[in-house]
């Protein structure tokens, strides 16, 4: 969306959820030195009640915003952000590697989203209009990066990226003559085409994405994938099941009407049973409804009988958990344990976006240089 800044307990009660990156207490594994803890096992954690599961602090010794965030695993994770900040860990947060694309820096490009396959290779989408939209693509861990797409047109303005796996990926923009652009990759994201529009239903009058998080665009599985909206009369979920080539669209639940309100982030655990979260970006206005859930797919949402207090911008499911998933938000950080029916506060404390590794490593990050891994305390 052409906002350049978008705005930016657990409650303690048997919260059964997958591995949270925590030391481990287990025991010693077969073959490890006498007295050196194993790590315990995801199945064995999805078992245990993790009281008291919080944010613990990593010291990123930055002050950019981090809005793009891709968690490999509980070690491994990437950020990217303002002023074409690129960090990236794989000590769990201990310490962090200033990995930035030098000409992403001098540019100062608004990085909002990175996807990463593991700790070498990963993918980062700067927006803006015109040519300040980009595509950087990194194979040796960041140490260099290739600028593979550069967008043309100065009407597009891409928001958000997502990988079906390493070699399919999307990239949506902004309605260009009345419609969301699609740009699509088959190779990793070396290369990138346009789809045709002609499969897209048209925009609402306003309605756009909302660069906030790197989850205005999401997929499940190999070939679904979502697409967030707001700004316009309704905040709309659209749908393809064939990577982008055709859409259907759905109408959420959540408010819209307004260029700051709609649908700011999208997370579908498989490729039925979905979240939406959003309201109004604008630091003191109220934000009632503003999360939604669907069990077919996106083809319908219900209202969150209870939705988080306020505004939020990123979500994620826990693995191994049927319905276990985060929202974060500028106020705070919400857990629902019912599927998105019904959340709770966490904590507070401002992120802007949140995702869980398949190890069940989860991590957030938002403005500030804040960046944090969920712990048990």
């Amino acid at each position: 969306m052409r906002l350049l800044e978008v705005g930016a307990g657990l409650c303690a009660a048997a919260l059964v959820v997958g591995a949270l990156a925590a030391p481990a207490q287990a025991g010693t594994a077969p073959g490890s030195p006498a007295g050196q803890p194993s790590e315990p096992t995801a199945e064995a954690l999805v078992a245990q009640d993790l009281r008291g599961a919080g944010w613990g602090l990593k010291d990123t010794g930055k002050t950019a915003r981090f809005r793009g965030l891709a968690a490999v695993s509980r070690s491994t994770a990437w950020v990217a952000g303002s002023q074409g900040t690129v960090l990236r860990t794989m000590d769990g947060g201990r310490s962090w590697q200033d990995v930035s694309p030098p000409g992403a820096v001098a540019e100062g490009l608004e990085l909002r989203d990175i996807e990463a396959f593991d700790a070498r290779r990963a993918v980062a989408l700067s927006i803006g209009e015109g040519e300040a939209s980009r595509v950087l693509r990194t194979e040796d861990g960041g140490a260099t990066w290739t600028e593979t797409f550069r967008n043309p047109d100065p009407r597009a303005f891409y928001d958000c990226l997502t990988f079906f796996d390493a070699r399919h990926g999307l990239a949506m923009s902004d309605p260009v003559d009345g419609r969301f652009r699609i740009l699509s990759t088959d190779d990793g994201g070396r290369n990138w085409r346009v789809l045709p529009a002609s499969g897209m239903p048209e925009a609402l009058p306003g309605e756009a994405g909302f660069a906030a998080s790197g989850q205005c665009l999401v997929s499940a599985g190999p070939r679904d994938v979502w697409l967030a909206t707001g700004g316009g009369a309704s905040a709309r979920v659209l749908h393809s099941a064939d990577r982008g080539l055709t859409w259907r669209v759905a109408e959420s639940t959540v408010p819209a009407g307004d260029p700051a309100r709609g649908v700011f982030a999208l997370a579908f655990r498989d490729r039925t049973r979905g979240l939406a979260v959003g309201g109004d970006y604008r630091t003191g206005q109220a934000s009632p409804q503003a999360a939604a859930v669907s069990s077919d797919g996106g083809r319908s949402w219900r209202q969150a009988a209870a939705p988080p207090p306020a505004y939020r911008s990123g979500a994620a499911w826990f693995p191994y958990s049927r319905g276990t998933a985060l929202a974060v938000g500028p106020t705070g950080t919400d857990v629902t344990t019912d599927g998105g029916r019904s959340w709770r506060p966490l904590e507070p404390g401002s992120f802007d976006t949140v995702d869980c590794a398949a190890d069940t490593g989860c991590w957030a990050a938002g403005e500030k240089g804040r960046v944090a891994r969920l712990e048990r305390r």
